[in-house]
């Protein structure tokens, strides 16, 4: 069976879809590098909002919580019970990946529809949501894939491999490119979801009055935030089975 060529060509099809573009962009030469610059403008703005809401909101514990002390301590709370439900009794060591995972996107998406990226002029391109590009989302479900492999192996050895040829060997070569497939699903899902949401929004401010898009506006947060919630509980889910065994 050509199970080998099949999943080095569903790899290398992962990391040429790295290239697609869509639009203009602006790029950064850096020696020989060529770096898209409007995604790491985005991202940039992204962390630094992370960054600085946690530092304002936790730099002073009170013992009596604080409203964004008491925010914060929900956010991960909700991030825990996500990874317990998903992974089970061994999620403590992962709440902080799927955290990282499900407040970046949560908030890069929100930031689309929330801060005004169309009023900064580019020489090329504009700026949008970071996980409105190809790039970013591709970014995101390889860590993703290298993580349930990691907790496969360090739970089970590699007794691991054995998932490939349950129940049945005759299922080996679907079995491998499930696994290989898992990226490209997460990557194109939240990808999708997020430039379409803008495109509409585009569309219809340049076709009706400025105060008719806004309950789409509101719906696009709604569903930003459930594109966010499923990427973080496949990504916790398929760490829980890498670990647990087939299903």
């Amino acid at each position: 069976m050509n199970v080998i060529p099949c999943s080095i060509k569903t790899l290398k099809g992962l990391y040429d879809i790295s290239g697609v573009e869509v639009g203009q962009h602006l790029y950064w030469q850096i020696g020989g590098l060529q770096i898209h610059a409007q995604v790491l403008i985005t991202s940039w703005v992204v962390i630094a909002i992370l960054l600085g809401s946690v530092i304002i909101a936790v730099r002073n514990p009170q013992t009596i919580p604080t409203d964004g002390q008491n925010f914060f301590e929900y956010v991960l709370e909700f991030i825990r019970d996500l990874s317990k439900t998903q992974i089970g009794e061994e999620y403590g060591p992962w709440v902080p990946f799927i955290g990282t995972m499900f407040l970046f996107i949560l908030v890069s998406n929100w930031s689309g529809a929330l801060l005004p990226w169309k009023i900064i002029q580019l020489p090329h391109g504009e700026l949008a949501a970071p996980t409105n590009d190809i790039n970013t989302t591709v970014a995101l479900a390889l860590p993703t894939s290298v993580a349930y492999f990691y907790a496969g192996l360090t739970k089970k050895g590699l007794g691991y491999f054995r998932k490939y040829i349950q129940p049945t060997p005759i299922l080996l070569p679907i079995n491998i490119l499930e696994d290989f497939t898992k990226p490209l699903s997460l990557s194109f899902r939240l990808f999708g979801n997020i430039l379409a949401d803008e495109l509409v929004v585009v569309v219809l401010v340049s076709l009706v009055p400025s105060l008719v898009p806004i309950p789409v506006m509101f719906l696009g947060l709604f569903t930003s935030g459930i594109q966010a919630l499923i990427f973080a509980t496949l990504a916790a889910a398929y760490i829980g089975e890498s670990m647990e065994g087939h299903h």
